[in-house]
């Protein structure tokens, strides 16, 4: 029993740890994820994520997307142009702006859209994957084949943002204090419209968002509920909405998710998210005060991945 304990407390130690980050920043500068990323080669030069995450390059190969959302990788990949007529790539060092083409042929066309949805300029774009998917080196258990973005909830400045404000601006928080809610200073019925759209787009699998935010869009769906189906609350994503593209028709190499088939999502498992996540945030469990700290688990190797991923990394 005690080692049992021991195991609770760590893995909701790392959900604390997690959440807290977003808390304090939305998301990190270029310094600290050049660290995060040095430190992470070095622990495990051998491991998946060392390998795919210094590819700079896409594989020379037909698109497509191997394995699953969470264990893959991405052959063929196409880059979201850094700047748009209607939106703006974030984060430009981490070299992530790359996807399956039915991705980014979707953000592109999504972006255009925004002005008349949103009446902001356009779209802030973080994260969408490398350019050979697979693990990363720095978040994100996900990302890996070329069919999940994550889109800013800060509108896009009607300005052009330096090279300097895209690696260190922080994105808004859009959670209430308390984690309950959406913080009403930020949070605006635009963004309600926005997600409901991206939900509305019958090639989106699943849209991830924080259960704060969660709690508005049901508050806010109007009449028609039908899209919530899609929206499912996580950890994390209160300052962005995580988009994940369906398998494209036909590929066969690509493990999609089982269709969303229970309900809305907006009553007791809301609740129990929304209060399974202030637990973690203002009420953490110690450490154990004896006994060795769990050993952390070893990252994904290249065997756990697809065969298939092994020619993607080494192809020209």
């Amino acid at each position: 029993m005690p080692q049992l304990n021991r195991r609770i407390a760590a893995v909701c130690l790392v959900l604390v740890a997690a959440l807290l980050p977003a808390v304090v920043r939305a998301q990190s500068t270029a310094e600290e994820e050049a660290k995060r990323r040095a430190a992470n080669i070095a622990a495990f030069p051998d491991a998946a994520r060392a390998l795919f995450g210094q590819k700079a390059a896409p594989a020379s190969l037909q698109a497509r997307a191997i394995g699953s959302y969470a264990r893959g990788c991405l052959a063929g990949a196409t880059a979201l142009p850094v700047d748009g007529p209607s939106w703006q790539v974030m984060r430009l060092n981490r070299n992530r702006n790359w996807g399956h083409p039915v991705l980014i042929d979707y953000l592109e066309d999504l972006a255009r859209e925004v002005p008349r949805i949103t009446g902001w300029p356009g779209l802030l774009v973080g994260d969408i994957s490398q350019p050979r998917g697979g693990p990363m080196l720095t978040g994100h258990a996900s990302h890996q084949i070329g069919l999940d973005a994550d889109l800013w909830l800060t509108p896009m400045p009607r300005a052009r943002l330096d090279r300097e404000a895209r690696e260190n601006m922080p994105a808004v928080n859009m959670a209430r204090a308390d984690w309950r809610d959406v913080d009403p200073k930020h949070w605006t019925p635009a963004h309600t419209r926005l997600i409901k759209a991206a939900a509305s787009e019958p090639r989106v699998e699943r849209i991830f968002v924080n259960p704060a935010l969660k709690v508005a869009l049901c508050r806010e769906a109007g009449a028609d509920r039908s899209w919530l189906n899609k929206v499912r609350p996580i950890w994390g994503h209160n300052y962005h909405f995580h988009i994940r593209m369906s398998c494209p028709a036909g590929m066969a190499s690509c493990s999609g998710q089982e269709p969303p088939n229970f309900g809305d999502g907006c009553g007791q498992e809301l609740t129990d998210w929304i209060e399974r996540q202030r637990a973690a945030i203002f009420a953490p469990p110690k450490p154990p005060r004896t006994g060795p700290a769990p050993k952390p688990k070893p990252p994904m190797s290249l065997d756990d991945l697809p065969a298939e991923c092994r020619q993607v990394l080494v192809s020209r």
